[in-house]
């Protein structure tokens, strides 16, 4: 009998690097080195973005970073998060902490799949998905009205919907069903509802306007939030971040809005206080070959993801990074290289990086009234508060709506459209017109505080950028050009 051989395979030689290097993701959860937040430590293979993917996970809980340590040279990728709940205290639910180690875990290609679960997490499961419009273009006072009125007698069912004004330009991504039977819209209909919706949006563009200009009003079906077609689920506020992007949103408008003189520039959207606050500045290390991006500003929610969006979108990669918060007051600097391997090598380069960064960061920032209802669901509710408001000339600056359980959540920042004051009468004729709803009222100009004299304390900020630069010879060893 012939012997018959055969390779033979070691089933453990497929953990074999895992075994002699680490596994691939490490998460760890610390609750006992600080009294008053809790320490997330980040040790990972790295990949373009994934800087962006953590921030996004550690957000989508409604974590507060108050700092943050990062370094993903020569391969590597290691973070340090110190951070807080939405309400100060320390991350304890382990629904939370098993999320965040599931979701930027060892097993990261589920890692879209675990974003998109986060809508539901803590919630039940919810109906088939409906469609996602986006819509870009000028902004003018009461736009936001005329859109929510055009789906309204269009017989659209508002499920979700996200607006963002800025530097008069408008994002505005609207999840829609129909109004009947609360299913999907089939293709056909959507696109009658692009047409028409083009038309709200085009409805004041002068003649003059030039050509770059009509091309922001659009109007298109964003299937998943994902245009480029990779099959991954694209966060809706990154979504926002690339519409303001694409519309140009840095730059200010040609021509302001009639009668809105508080929503023509993007320091409008700001108080002088915060306006001197804000400061973003680019240097080169030409050691290492870096630029390092240096901001300072009013300290908030979701600014980390907002400043890391952006510089991610703009094709730079971030090696190194150091975030503080302290009294009111945001630190943040960034060791980037364009993903072409390089630095910023001119000065229109760095302009342009750091007019988007400022952008980016008064996006969230305007200041105002924070109008919060709650009322029953049903078809043209949107339409009948947002037309309220601009019935007594308000005009809504950011909005988020959201439906659940038959139940409507809907907050506005708005402003009044003279720049005067607002008269709080509108919400006495609010609940006259609408019925039955829950009013929550917060001015955000008197509710924000901010450090007297917090800029001049920049120097006892440990900037990691001066760490760096002072250890560079002992550390040269430790990095690796790229």
């Amino acid at each position: 009998m012939n012997r018959v051989c055969s390779p033979y395979f070691d089933p453990d030689f497929d953990s074999l690097a895992e075994r002699i290097n680490g596994p691939k993701c490490r998460i760890t959860i610390d609750n006992e080195s600080l009294e008053n937040c809790t320490i997330v430590k980040i040790d990972s293979v790295n990949k373009q973005g994934l800087l962006l993917e953590v921030v996004q996970v550690l957000t989508d809980m409604n974590l507060i970073i108050l700092k943050g340590y990062i370094s993903s040279d020569a391969g590597w990728f290691m973070d340090v998060f110190h951070v807080k709940d939405e309400l100060g205290n320390k991350v304890t639910d382990q629904r939370v902490i098993n999320y965040i180690q599931q979701a930027i875990g060892a097993n990261r290609e589920g890692i879209h799949k675990s974003k998109s679960e986060s809508r539901n997490f803590l919630k039940c499961e919810s109906p088939p998905e409906p469609r996602a419009i986006e819509m870009t273009g000028r902004d003018r006072p009461g736009l936001f009205s005329e859109i929510s009125a055009a789906l309204a007698d269009l017989h659209c069912n508002v499920v979700e919907a996200h607006a963002w004004s800025h530097n008069a330009r408008l994002a505005c991504v609207v999840y829609i069903s129909e109004e009947s039977t609360d299913t999907p819209i089939d293709h056909d209909r959507l696109l009658a509802i692009e047409d028409h919706l083009t038309t709200v949006l085009r409805a004041t563009t002068a003649r003059s306007t030039n050509e770059e200009s009509g091309n922001q009003q659009e109007v298109k079906t964003a299937y998943g939030l994902n245009p480029e077609g990779e099959g991954t689920v694209t966060d809706v506020e990154r979504r926002l971040h690339q519409l303001m992007l694409s519309v140009r949103d840095f730059e200010s408008p040609n021509s302001k809005p009639i009668n809105s003189p508080r929503m023509g520039s993007p320091r409008c959207e700001i108080n002088d206080k915060e306006e001197k606050m804000l400061s973003v500045c680019i240097e080169n290390c030409d050691e290492k070959g870096y630029s390092i991006v240096s901001i300072q500003c009013k300290d908030r929610r979701r600014l980390m993801f907002d400043t890391v969006c952006t510089l991610t979108d703009m094709q730079y990669v971030i090696f190194h990074a150091s975030v503080d918060s302290r009294g009111g007051c945001a630190f943040q600097e960034y060791f980037i290289r364009h993903v072409d391997g390089y630095a910023m090598s001119t000065e229109s380069e760095k302009e342009r990086v750091v007019k988007c960064l400022e952008a980016a960061i008064e996006r969230r920032a305007c200041e105002g009234i924070r109008l919060e209802l709650c009322a029953n669901n049903r078809v043209g509710l949107l339409s009948d508060i947002t037309r309220v408001l601009r019935e007594n000339g308000l005009a809504v600056v950011r909005a988020d709506v959201a439906t659940e359980g038959g139940k409507a959540r809907h907050t506005f920042y708005i402003r009044d459209i003279s720049g005067n004051d607002i008269d709080m009468k509108f919400v006495k004729s609010m609940k006259t017109e609408m019925g039955e709803i829950d009013v929550a009222v917060n001015n955000e100009t008197t509710t924000t505080t901010t450090a007297t004299g917090s800029m001049t304390r920049v120097s006892s900020f440990r900037s990691f950028g001066d760490l760096m630069k002072s250890q560079f010879e002992k550390l040269s060893h430790n990095f690796v050009a790229i």
